[in-house]
Parts: structure tokens; C-alpha cells; sequence
């Protein structure tokens, strides 16, 4: 093997075998459009919440999908649901539907 001059940190491993994926399971079963999702940023960067909160739609998205439900919840609750990522969507994601399922979500389950 060649060594690249870097590792990994044990704290930054992610086991995606054993992480917590339900959510994004359930937010694939009800929403077929987040499976759409390129990650290009359109959605982030057209975020008026973000400069004031860190909002990140693609980065939450992310983190639902490797488990981080804690980090995802505290990111996605200064989101003011005004809807521009869903204009600006190129691949036409109801991202507004898909906060709306998460926040649901997560006052069901009271993380």
C-alpha cells in the first residue's frame, strides 16, 4: 500500500455499515427527489437563513445519510422554510418538503 503522507483520525471514521440511516430511509420511501440530489450546492448557496444560522440543505441531507441525526437536527432548525432552494433546485427537489418531513420527524421521535 502507498503512503500518502496522512491517516485518518479514528474520531473521523465514519462506519456506514453500522450508522443510523433510518431517517434518510424514510425521508427515500416518502420523497423519491432526494434520491435526484447531485449535492451541486445550488440550494446552499441561494439560502437566505444561512449567513445568519449556517442552514445547509446539502449538508444535512448528508449528515441524515451517514447517521448524524443529532448534528443534522441542530443544523436544519434556523431554516425559515421561505422556499428559494426549491427555485433554484436544477433537478426540481421539493427541498421545503423534505425540511418539512425532517422536522417532523424529529419531533415524533423528541431527539
Amino acid at each position: 500500500m502507498v503512503d500518502f503522507g496522512f491517516k485518518l483520525s479514528s474520531s473521523n471514521r465514519i462506519d456506514l455499515d453500522s450508522c443510523d440511516s433510518d431517517l434518510f430511509l424514510k425521508l427515500k420511501a416518502e420523497s423519491g427527489t432526494i434520491k435526484q440530489c447531485i449535492a451541486c450546492g445550488s440550494c446552499a448557496s441561494s439560502c437566505s437563513a444561512a449567513n445568519f444560522t449556517g442552514v445547509n440543505f446539502r449538508k444535512t441531507i448528508l449528515l441524515i445519510e451517514r447517521g448524524k441525526n443529532e448534528e443534522a437536527k441542530e443544523l436544519i432548525k434556523g431554516c425559515m422554510l421561505c422556499g428559494k432552494c426549491t427555485l433554484v433546485c436544477p433537478r426540481g427537489i421539493n427541498t421545503r418538503e423534505i425540511i418539512l418531513s425532517i422536522n417532523q420527524y424529529y419531533k415524533k421521535e423528541r431527539f
